[in-house]
């Protein structure tokens, strides 16, 4: 489980203890747990949804408000990339124009001076769509990544459960013989 990879830690003080105590920043920022991995997924996610310049200091911004895994928030905002952008957004703007029950722009051009012409018709629907995929497919990934978490933990327990009376049994077994 990705936990345990996580949960090791070398003995003394570490370069990022030093560096929270330094700057007097909170250790829940890089804590690694369910709710504070979970909750960086869903912020990140929300603020990666949204077309806008310098998402990572949104997350920033959102730091005081709510407490999460700052370095996994910034991870995930980096999912909207360059590459990533044209099909999000397209996607967004198509979803926007369902649920405002509009037809798209059909003769689509990649030119700044169509999208200069195209705004008014363009901003509105990307915008509905833009909360659509922020608001509810981000929470929907995080009470989903929260269920996994979950289940997972509940399975290695159980396994572990199963393999201690396994080795109770064989031990009985060899007690008894």
């Amino acid at each position: 489980m990705i936990r345990k990879i996580f949960k090791k830690k070398p003995s003394g003080k570490s370069k990022i203890d030093a560096f929270l105590e330094k700057y007097n920043l909170p250790k829940g920022y890089l804590s690694i747990n369910r709710r504070m991995i979970t909750r960086g997924v869903w912020i990140g996610l929300f603020w990666g949804f949204i077309p806008m310049p310098m998402q990572m200091l949104a997350v920033m911004a959102t730091t005081p408000f709510v407490r999460f895994n700052v370095p996994v928030a910034i991870s995930m905002v980096w999912l909207s990339n360059p590459f990533t952008m044209p099909p999000m957004y397209y996607m967004e703007y198509l979803t926007g124009n369902f649920i405002l029950g509009r037809e798209g722009i059909d003769n689509i051009e990649l030119t700044l001076d169509w999208f200069t012409r195209n705004m008014s018709d363009i901003f509105v629907p990307l915008y509905v769509g833009t909360a659509f995929y922020s608001v509810v497919v981000s929470t929907v990934i995080y009470i989903l990544l929260n269920r996994l978490w979950i289940a997972s933990v509940k399975n290695e327990k159980h396994q572990k459960e199963k393999e201690r009376r396994e080795r109770k049994a064989k031990k009985d077994e060899k007690a008894d013989s």
